[in-house]
């Protein structure tokens, strides 16, 4: 018996609702479904354990395992089991989950796991018929579910350690710890208000990791200082949504952009980080600016509706991950950030990324 959590779920009914829709619909920046845009679904391509299969979509669902005709399905049978998962998971309170009606229909249709054998990001690929431009791209898409607890897109760990150095500050050993003793419920802000308080100017260094910064510096040669700003941002204000603390160092503009005539450096920049995150850049590992198979999202909504963000519409893709994520505290003691420290005799702080998507 297949059993798993919401998101994995999720995988499975994207599937069936799909192929009982036969079309997608991209989003906006706010997950609503741009009206005026229709891809019709040809084909839907998934590889199990046992096999790739293809699910074409004609007057019913033909489903092909290399040239082999399996088997036909009607459209109605795929509607109808996604409605019925949709109603299971948005109702049942397990965290995980066995589900025998949709397990018995999943052996059919030769779906062997909830979750699509990928050595990458794809969790799904689908032929479209573009109907400006006649072709029939196979774009391949990860699955973003709002059923469940949400996502990250960029995970923590020391490898997104950021290094702030403390100037015209002088601390005893005493004041040190009392500092780092510090233990609010808001304790890495609460720190680097005493910081302030005394005096302390604090100011980025550097990344922890270089290959990370490496990586920032392909992508564009100022994002680790912007990025720093944004992060220190975050923990030194109340805000969270990157939305937000975009705007509010679009503002004070730290790094003396020529803005002018409007141009938006930091709010391109970052779209870029974004985009490169979603689709392949991972901070402990180099990054060549290729993306991987996926070229997009779909998201699930709580409402049962699924919309599409794909490169192949960058703009509405790169407005959606700006508008739908927000920074938040991993564990400080986890991942060694959050105290102050010293180094031949010098001051250090260092403040740590992660960026979640909002629910």
């Amino acid at each position: 018996m297949i059993t798993g959590n919401k998101g994995e779920w999720s995988e499975i009914y994207t599937l069936f609702k799909l192929l009982g829709d036969k079309y997608l619909q991209p989003g906006d920046k706010e997950i609503k479904k741009l009206q005026n845009i229709i891809y019709p679904i040809i084909k839907v391509l998934r590889t199990e354990s046992n096999g790739n299969f293809e699910y074409s979509i004609k007057d019913d669902i033909v489903i092909i395992s290399g040239d082999e005709k399996v088997l036909q399905i009607p459209i109605t049978e795929f509607t109808d089991k996604a409605k019925i998962l949709f109603k299971h998971i948005t109702t049942i309170s397990d965290r995980t989950f066995c589900l025998p009606e949709i397990d018995e229909f999943m052996s059919k249709v030769k779906c062997s796991s909830l979750k699509a054998s990928s050595s990458s990001k794809t969790d799904i690929k689908i032929v479209i018929h573009d109907q400006i431009t006649n072709q029939q791209p196979c774009l391949g898409f990860s699955i973003k579910s709002q059923l469940g607890s949400p996502s990250t897109l960029l995970n923590a760990g020391k490898t997104t350690n950021f290094i702030y150095k403390i100037s015209n500050l002088k601390l005893s050993d005493n004041d040190l710890n009392r500092i780092n003793n510090i233990k609010s419920k808001s304790k890495i802000m609460d720190r680097i208000k005493a910081i302030a308080d005394m005096g302390g100017k604090i100011d980025f260094i550097e990344t922890e990791k270089r290959i990370f910064s490496n990586n920032l510096v392909l992508i564009d040669s100022l994002l680790p200082q912007i990025l720093a700003e944004i992060v220190y941002e975050f923990y030194s204000s109340s805000g969270s949504k990157l939305s937000e603390l975009l705007l509010n160092i679009e503002g004070k503009n730290p790094l003396k952009f020529d803005i002018s005539d409007n141009h938006a450096f930091y709010n391109y920049k970052i779209k870029r980080l974004l985009t490169d995150v979603a689709l392949g850049m991972m901070p402990s590992k180099v990054w060549t600016g290729q993306y991987d198979a996926t070229g997009g999202y779909l998201i699930v909504k709580d409402d049962g509706d699924i919309v599409c963000y794909h490169i192949y519409n960058r703009n509405e893709f790169e407005n959606y991950l700006l508008n739908n994520t927000k920074l938040e505290t991993a564990s400080s003691s986890r991942h060694d950030f959050g105290q102050l420290y010293k180094e031949n005799n010098e001051l250090f702080f260092k403040l740590n990324l992660q960026i979640r998507f909002v629910k």
